[in-house]
């Protein structure tokens, strides 16, 4: 269990950081007057209490040639299998997240594909291959219009 203790100034830390984290720790530190020696040192304290596990560089796919984005509900034989079924998907390349769900489907998996023979591909040749997998439903996202972190300094 993480005991460690967060106070506004790693909050303050971290919003700046959700917002931009090309942004240098002397930058951060002016913005709420602290040093950036002290930045440093809380975001190394976060880092290893697991708070901060990394951060991410955001790639618009869709300007790459990778125009689908589609949200996969997943049946399983046994909710028992999704660890199993987890590290399959985690093989497919086109997978980017899964979630292990309530409701009517045990895993909800989000994948990208260059279009939708592509995307058929991926289902049939890949995911309906997954040992544990019933079946699947698919469904297309048609924009995303927001992706972002919580706010949790307000």
């Amino acid at each position: 269990m993480n005991n460690t203790v967060i106070d506004e100034v790693d909050k303050k830390i971290l919003s700046l950081l959700m917002q931009n984290a090309n942004m240098p720790y002397t930058e951060i530190g002016k913005k709420i007057n602290v040093s950036g020696g002290t930045v440093h040192v809380r975001m190394t304290k976060m880092e290893e209490a697991g708070i901060v596990i990394g951060s991410q560089l955001i790639i618009d796919h869709t300007k790459l040639g990778w125009d689908i984005s589609a949200f996969l509900g997943i049946y399983l034989d046994k909710s028992s299998l999704y660890e199993e079924v987890a590290i399959q998907l985690q093989q497919i390349p086109e997978v980017v997240s899964i979630n292990y769900t309530t409701g009517i489907y045990s895993i909800f998996a989000k994948i990208v594909c260059r279009d939708t023979v592509h995307l058929r591909e991926v289902l049939h040749d890949k995911i309906q291959k997954v040992q544990g997998i019933q079946r699947t439903e698919t469904f297309i996202s048609l924009e995303e219009s927001l992706n972002r972190p919580v706010p949790f300094t307000k």
